[in-house]
């Protein structure tokens, strides 16, 4: 007899077998019985110990004498984001390109982009070195060896290319979190940096106004999410693209995607015109003719500081409120209800910095118009070179730019010498809407609840705030359109998992960020090390407390060393 190594689903085992011969006196082997798994304390392991234990011996144990330490790899990060990955279904995201006749492993890189984005973000070279660090969990995914980047582009196009089936099955998978009978959403845009100059057809970089107030080469991304956080929707526009352009494609496809019974559309000021909130009426009375019973309200800001008929209307409700007192009020806008709300400390700071930046101004100005004066009397030279009038004047009109200011004070750019005047019926309008929030709506909620629910909206520009920092969707160095549409979806949805998580955090009283808890989870490791004697042996750190805490918050379960990988060495 002698023991037989055999290996099943990945798993060693030991047998005890027989030699024999049979009725033809050919030698032939049989399977007395299978004595366990190899792994380091398995059943072999207790065999041997209880064998010794039977001559009268001590358990032999490894020499702790020349143990080395071979491999440790992060195992909690990514194994929480894989937990939550199934308990939302994304494994179900394969069937959008189940015709594909890839032979790569699409969903498996779309899932390691995913994480990658959260756990470590970096460039699709920096996944595949990510990857090497990590440990990933039993079915995961790279059963023939880890991707090389080539894999990762080519899942993206495969991505891009079922886009359109992709975003009703993540919709499909997204409904139960979603509120069907009354939906709030909130809607916004964000610009997205990129990088390169070739200019591609059906190119969405294009030279537009960023964010931040340059004009930059860029794409546009849209995003759609709930009352409670969780982004639903996005869409990637060209980096010209006006914004108003965008809201009603917005809506058609959010009822094309969700059975809502009813939406509350919140958008900040850069979405108003009146074409839009006429085309969403239209968009009412097209669902009724059709047989939808689908009720489409908005509240939307409005940018009172580019129209000038709100004088007369913010004025006559002012008189009726008390002085340095807030107060929400409401009135009529070109025949639709339009909500005021006041915030008296919000403007007096906003005033005081306005007259600050003003007065600084006109010091500068008395500064240069004193030195230019004193040149023309031939006063005595000063130090630098002589100041001109159309210097002065260029130099003036920037810093009033750069200000913003060029609407309430006038640089005169065609006169012979350095002149300005201060627009005081601007300044006075600007000061009567400091403090003050304007909304137009179609809704019957109370004029404090619709304030209340457009203030709400700052939780979309939070959303937009850990894509810019902690998913670092950009700057964007991808070339082709159908890539930079792929690494938006990638982002999208690890901006899901980032918001699932903040949901249930919240939900278990925990005051932790998903930023954090990842951090946590991170400190879980898999380690590898040899004995004296060759053997290898794998585990994990253990878990503590915290962290199981923070699994049971999650509504989670904790890794094991057998849910892993074997580490290759």
């Amino acid at each position: 007899m002698f023991i037989k190594v055999t290996q099943t689903a990945g798993r060693r085992y030991a047998q005890l077998v027989e030699s024999y011969r049979n009725e033809e006196g050919k030698p032939r082997q049989r399977t007395i019985c299978t004595l366990g798994r190899l792994d380091s304390g398995a059943e072999v392991d207790h065999l041997i110990a209880a064998l010794q234990k039977a001559k009268g011996q001590s358990p032999r144990t490894a020499s702790l004498e020349g143990l080395r330490f071979l491999a440790s790899k992060d195992v909690g990060d990514v194994w929480a984001l894989h937990q939550l990955w199934l308990d939302l279904g994304f494994e179900d995201l394969s069937r959008s390109w189940k015709s594909s006749k890839s032979e790569i492993e699409v969903l498996a890189c779309l899932r390691a982009m995913v994480f990658n984005r959260l756990c470590d973000p970096s460039s699709k070279l920096g996944v595949l070195r990510w990857l090497e660090t990590v440990a990933l969990p039993v079915g995961f995914g790279f059963a023939d060896g880890l991707p090389e980047h080539h894999h990762l582009l080519r899942a993206m196009d495969v991505v891009d290319d079922h886009s359109e089936a992709l975003g009703v099955r993540l919709a499909t998978l997204m409904r139960p979190l979603i509120d069907q009978e009354l939906s709030v959403v909130f809607y916004d845009l964000t610009t997205v940096g990129v990088c390169g100059e070739t200019v591609l057809e059906d190119d969405v970089r294009s030279y537009g106004m960023s964010k931040s107030g340059l004009v930059a080469r860029q794409f546009v991304l849209s995003l759609v999410q709930t009352a409670e956080g969780l982004p639903i929707s996005h869409e990637v526009h060209p980096g010209n693209t006006a914004e108003t352009k965008t809201l009603l494609p917005m809506i058609e496809g959010l009822l094309k995607r969700y059975p809502l019974k009813r939406i509350i559309l919140i958008a900040d000021r850069g979405l108003l015109s009146m074409n839009n909130l006429d085309e969403i009426e239209q968009l009412q009375e097209t669902l009724k003719i059709r047989g939808q019973d689908v009720q489409i309200d908005y509240i939307m800001a409005v940018p009172a500081a580019r129209h000038g008929d709100f004088a007369e209307d913010l004025q006559a409700l002012q008189q009726k409120q008390a002085p340095d007192q807030a107060w929400c009020s409401e009135t009529k806008w070109s025949g639709k209800r339009m909500v005021v709300a006041h915030d008296p400390q919000a403007s007096r700071r906003r005033t005081e910095k306005r007259n600050k930046s003003i007065k600084e101004l006109e010091d500068l100005a008395e500064k240069w118009s004193g030195k230019l004066d004193a040149q023309d009397v031939g006063a005595k030279k000063g130090k630098g070179r002589p100041m001109s009038d159309s210097g002065a004047k260029a130099r003036f009109y920037h810093a009033v730019k750069d200000a913003s200011l060029a609407h309430i004070i006038k640089v005169d750019l065609k006169g012979d010498l350095f002149s300005y005047e201060i627009d005081e019926d601007r300044k006075k309008y600007l000061e009567m809407l400091d403090g003050k929030l304007l909304l137009v709506t179609n809704t019957e909620l109370k004029a404090s609840e619709v304030v209340s629910r457009y203030k709400s909206l700052a939780d979309i520009e939070r959303g937009f705030k850990v894509l810019k920092s902690d998913i670092e969707i950009g700057p964007v160095y991808h070339r082709l359109p159908r890539r930079i549409r792929a690494h938006a979806l990638v982002c999208f949805m690890a901006l899901i998992l980032y918001r699932v998580m903040r949901m249930r955090l919240h939900a278990a009283n925990r005051g932790e960020s998903p930023t954090t808890l990842l951090a946590q989870f991170k400190r879980i490791q898999q380690q590898t090390v040899q004995t004296e004697n060759g053997q290898s042996l794998n585990g994990i750190t253990e878990i503590n407390p915290a962290q199981k805490s923070l699994f049971n918050a999650l509504e989670l379960k904790a890794p094991s060393p057998n849910n892993l990988l074997t580490p290759s060495l």
